[in-house]
């Protein structure tokens, strides 16, 4: 699965699978495990707001952080994605 960073963003890595790059723009947030079962899901606006599908294992306080750290990112974030042949933010 690749990550966004080599690093965790609030105890946690920001990373997308391949065979979701048919949904629009999102990142995915676990600890070491890298699966999607046990993931939060944030889908990403065009403007770097996000709006979180499943919590996870997250706490509030690091949902928010995450939140705040992918509105700062988002545009080199969407750069990884479109690499791999994602297309499109979240609209709503």
């Amino acid at each position: 699965m690749p990550k966004f960073f080599q690093y965790k963003v609030a105890g946690y890595y920001l990373y997308y699978t391949t065979f979701c790059i048919v949904e629009c723009f999102h990142a995915h947030a676990s600890d070491g495990r890298l699966t999607e079962t046990s993931s939060a899901k944030f889908f990403i606006r065009n403007d770097g707001s996000s709006v979180i599908q499943r919590k996870g294992a997250l706490k509030n306080k690091e949902i928010r952080f995450i939140q705040r750290y992918i509105k700062e990112h988002y545009l080199e974030m969407y750069d990884l994605w479109k690499e791999n042949g994602g297309e499109g933010f979240y609209r709503s």
